[in-house]
């Protein structure tokens, strides 16, 4: 019996769980710029930058156009989707001055009170269904970016 594990197979099984996107080394690749522009938000100049002409300083930085319209639009999933880590993008919705609750339940679908209602009763349940494949292959609807 072979120990070898292809680690490309064993990452791509992270992407069938229902809304979840483990933050690995190749999406961590795809959202450097992004990242490293959500963090220029930490010092007040770059937010006032930012906020006086949002897509000015966007094209300051290398990142794809993709990137740069899910910014505009705050697509917290697309973000996330593209690259993104959830403790960068906090630096965009800070600045927007939504706390992590407000922001974090707009990708949800949820509503502020029922994101935190959910939190507070100990998040989401682990029953149901566990794998985007299997939901598919049963008729379901869920989809990578719900939560």
């Amino acid at each position: 019996m072979s120990t070898d594990i292809d680690i490309h197979e064993y990452l791509a099984e992270f992407d069938d769980i229902p809304g979840t996107r483990v933050y690995t080394a190749a999406r961590a690749r795809k959202g450097y710029h992004l990242n490293q522009f959500a963090m220029s938000l930490m010092k007040a100049e770059n937010r006032d930058r930012f906020k006086a002409d949002e897509r000015a300083y966007l094209d300051e930085w290398p990142m794809t156009e993709a990137q740069k319209q899910a910014v505009l639009d705050r697509d917290y999933n697309r973000l996330l989707d593209l690259g993104g880590n959830i403790y960068f993008m906090a630096k965009i919705f800070s600045s927007d001055g939504l706390s992590f609750v407000q922001a974090v339940s707009t990708m949800t679908g949820m509503s502020v009170e029922d994101y935190q209602a959910m939190m507070v009763a100990g998040g989401r349940s682990p029953e149901g269904v566990r794998s985007i494949k299997a939901n598919a292959a049963a008729g379901g609807t869920v989809e990578k970016g719900t939560r």
